[in-house]
């Protein structure tokens, strides 16, 4: 990196529903910078007047999670402003934000991923429960497990759908992947160490995520080097063919017959202190000072 002083402006909270999470991956991305001795400074975009404060920042370092920092939008705005921001563009990011449509692509070219089908106001609960038994609710363009939930009957799903379509974006059933979860954060054109999930709660939900304690990450994951060699690629499939750059996390199911299915694809990962990509940074001796760095140097080459 150029000796010159980098001006970076790290925009942070936002109005989405993950507004808390994204001021604590700003917190810990604002400490990391000021340590690289750069010229800081924390960026609301729900403040009102705060375009004004990107003027002459060499970069904007994207920590807002979910619709509005995480879908293309924003990452279109500083393209219209002339700011260079971190991590992908606006086609990665939106397709990536939206479940429904990464998993369309994502079939239609055989990268593995579960079966799912889109929820509305009609769909027949009965016939979508004995298509695939228990399923996972979602929101199509939400994160952190907001507004997700299971269901093993008509009357269970038809009540996750209720909830799930309270938030952006359509609502999908995936279909239940009944198997270790793992996640594999992207760096450049690298995959980190896999990092394998545990909770005692029924899913990685928002509590695990990001409260409590209890929840155990296995990093190295327990794979053998075939195996992990095998979801890495995968991985990175799928990351490239969303357009994504500079880095992110793809989150991977197995299933009970050993294959790995794609879940969905994050461009913009928490970097709070429960977070995983400072975690499989760090199994790879990256501290949270030179992951950031890191994402900066391979962001301004994105962008120039």
């Amino acid at each position: 990196m150029s000796a010159v002083r980098k001006k970076v402006a790290v925009l942070l909270g936002g109005d989405s529903a993950e507004r808390e999470i994204s001021l604590r991956s700003g917190e810990t991305v604002l400490a990391a910078l000021q340590r690289l001795d750069m010229d800081v400074s924390a960026v609301d975009p729900s403040r009102s007047g705060w375009q004004s404060r990107l003027e002459g920042a060499d970069l904007a370092f994207i920590a807002l999670h979910g619709p509005g920092g995480e879908d293309g939008s924003m990452q279109g705005l500083l393209q219209t402003m002339d700011v260079p921001y971190t991590g992908s563009g606006v086609l990665g990011s939106a397709l990536s934000m939206d479940k429904q449509r990464s998993k369309q692509l994502w079939q239609g070219i055989g990268v593995p991923t579960g079966g799912f089908v889109t929820l509305g106001p009609d769909t027949d609960w009965q016939g979508v429960m004995e298509r695939f038994g228990k399923v996972f609710v979602k929101p199509a363009c939400e994160g952190s497990s907001i507004g997700m939930s299971p269901a093993d009957s008509a009357d269970a799903l038809r009540a996750a759908y209720e909830l799930a379509s309270g938030y952006a974006g359509e609502v999908l059933a995936e279909q239940f992947i009944d198997g270790p979860e793992y996640t594999v954060a992207v760096l450049g054109d690298t995959a980190l160490p896999s990092i394998r999930l545990e909770t005692d709660n029924e899913f990685y939900d928002f509590e695990a995520k990001y409260t409590s304690d209890d929840t155990r990450y296995h990093c190295p994951s327990g794979l053998s080097d075939d195996e992990a060699a095998e979801m890495a690629a995968i991985s990175l499939r799928a990351f490239r063919s969303l357009g994504c750059s500079v880095w992110g996390r793809v989150d991977v199911m197995r299933d009970r017959d050993g294959s790995f299915q794609v879940l969905e694809l994050n461009t913009v990962p928490g970097m709070t202190s429960h977070s995983l990509v400072p975690m499989a940074a760090a199994a790879a001796g990256m501290d949270i000072e030179a992951l950031v760095e890191r994402i900066v140097q391979l962001s301004l080459q994105e962008r120039r």
